[in-house]
């Protein structure tokens, strides 16, 4: 019998050892992370409900962010509230089955993110270098099919690594560092190599990552060119405002993905992990809202007038 072969067990849950194991820490981040997972469910379903009801807000740009909205609120609940009951103390384990839900959603959402903002950034590259003939390039059934696009790619290629990962074979004990099943911390348990697996990890995010950031990189370089020849002060503010808090979110994105997946040493620094992780799972969800839409003055309005149907509402009854 081969030796990596001899300590391979039939797994059936799996030890995520999370942070800190002091408890006044521990309470503490608690507090800290409910507050931020509060905040992403409220200010993405705020957004999907307004670009919902607002009959203004029904335009390609808020379209793919109605879809960005679902993608937070998915990939934050996916990983968070297991967080949220281990940091308590109520149970650190996972069992397979959760453990390899974990994997594939995280995989199927983070990857459809990666295309859906580049297809967002193809969204404002028409509207603003092609402004005439953007109704007719960005139309209902284009729209469709880059939104449907991108869920394709995100669900064909997160199952294909979530699969790959899953049919693995496991070594005891099967302690996760990590506070959710992610790809790379679960890899390091395999009982046997995982080349082929980190060799695709790392194709998918040369396909996922470092192609829609340049495409999204050419798109801002024609968008630029374009500003540069706007004269009137109100078209480059409002043009600055919107690829400014655009780019925002593109750097921190594909900037910390990058700097965790293909970065040196990127599958042996669990603390690194957990860190930009948590970046993905709370941070990211909770400052999109934020950054693409509720700082945006038709968004604003979409609020407002909400406001004002409440409250006639309540009037007459």
């Amino acid at each position: 019998m081969e030796p990596h072969m001899q300590n391979e067990t039939i797994v059936t849950e799996f030890i995520l050892l999370g942070f800190s194991s002091n408890p006044a820490l521990r309470l503490c981040l608690f507090g800290l992370f409910s507050v931020l997972y509060c905040a992403t469910l409220t200010g993405n379903a705020l957004v999907f409900v307004l670009i919902c009801l607002d009959y203004h807000l029904h335009s390609p740009m808020y379209f793919f962010l109605c879809h960005l909205s679902i993608v937070d609120i998915c990939y934050a609940s996916n990983n968070v509230p297991h967080m949220l009951r281990n940091l308590l103390g109520r149970g650190n384990t996972i069992s397979f089955v959760g453990c390899g839900t974990q994997i594939h959603l995280y995989l199927i959402l983070a990857l459809t993110e990666c295309v859906l903002l580049a297809v967002m950034s193809y969204d404002r590259y028409v509207a603003i270098c092609h402004p005439l003939r953007y109704a007719l390039i960005m139309n209902r059934r284009v729209c469709l099919t880059l939104a449907a696009v991108s869920w394709a790619f995100g669900f064909i290629f997160g199952t294909l690594q979530a699969s790959l990962a899953l049919h693995l074979p496991f070594c005891g004990p099967c302690e996760v560092d990590h506070f959710f099943c992610e790809i790379l911390a679960v890899l390091k348990l395999a009982c046997t190599d995982t080349t082929v697996n980190k060799v695709l990890i790392f194709a998918v995010c040369v396909c996922f990552l470092l192609f829609p950031l340049a495409l999204i990189l050419i798109s801002y370089l024609h968008i630029l060119a374009t500003i540069l020849r706007i004269r009137s002060a109100p078209g480059w503010q409002k043009t600055i405002s919107t690829c400014g808090s655009h780019l925002t979110v593109v750097g921190l994105f594909y900037g910390n993905a990058i700097f965790m997946y293909m970065g040196p040493g990127s599958s042996n620094s669990s603390g690194r992990e957990k860190v930009l992780s948590l970046f993905y799972s709370l941070v990211s969800p909770t400052l999109n809202p934020l950054i693409y839409s509720l700082r945006n003055k038709q968004v604003k309005e979409a609020l407002l007038n909400l406001q004002r149907r409440k409250r006639v509402l309540s009037s007459r009854f």
